[in-house]
């Protein structure tokens, strides 16, 4: 199960960006919201060869990959989601949000690799990096979807920033990747608490096993050689 999640994800991701990308709605946006998945994925795929993920991360991080396929191809505002819109009383299509919220779910495969690889000695930095991590990537997002709509065609950069007339579409996008993150590193928690790599870390900023320190000399003394 370890190897074949992440074949079987990456297999049906190329089954469904091939069928969305024979007629998108407008081929400017599909192109624009498809190049920065294809960079994702194709930096998931090098990072396997050093790093496994468990088969949740990989399932986490899929999330993100498919549902921002979809809303490549339809643009985000026209994905058709009537269902929870009219359920809810929404006065704007929110699949874009839902979207954005799974972009926190990669803080879970963020922490595993720390966790797995070692590369922190502190639980508090190990549940805070991932989440400054997904507010920084998001912020990153926000300006390029706001350089790409004031330099591209106007409908399509419309298209892309999708703030369907929201003033705060921007704010609220980031609030959603961070929420996301936030969610992830407490799945991650109720996964690996009972790890021993987890256990084993210190609870603050410090390392989780101290070190002793040698004794200095007296003074006056001089060191033994």
């Amino acid at each position: 199960m370890q190897r074949i999640t992440p074949i079987i994800l990456l297999a049906g991701y190329i089954v469904l960006f091939t069928v969305l990308g024979l007629a998108p709605y407008d081929r400017a946006v599909w192109w624009a919201e498809n190049l920065p998945i294809l960079l994702l994925v194709g930096v998931l795929v090098v990072l396997h060869r050093w790093h496994c993920s468990s088969p949740l991360a990989y399932g986490l991080m899929a999330c993100l990959v498919y549902l921002h396929t979809i809303g490549g191809h339809y643009t985000f505002e026209r994905v058709p989601f009537d269902l929870v819109t009219q359920t809810f009383g929404f006065a704007r299509n929110h699949y874009d949000r839902v979207a954005h919220f799974s972009v926190g779910f990669y803080a879970f495969g963020i922490a595993e690799l720390l966790l797995l690889r070692r590369a922190v000695n502190s639980r508090l930095v190990l549940f805070m990096f991932p989440v400054f991590a997904i507010a920084t990537l998001a912020c990153a997002y926000e300006i390029f979807e706001w350089g790409y709509a004031v330099s591209a065609d106007p409908t399509a950069g419309i298209a892309v920033l999708g703030s369907q007339g929201d003033v705060w579409d921007a704010q609220k996008d980031m609030l959603a990747d961070v929420l996301g993150a936030l969610f992830a590193t407490g799945l991650f928690w109720l996964a690996y608490r009972r790890h021993p790599a987890f256990r084993s870390l210190g609870s603050g900023t410090g390392t989780g096993t101290p070190v002793a320190l040698p004794t200095p000399p007296p003074h006056g003394s001089s060191p033994s050689r």
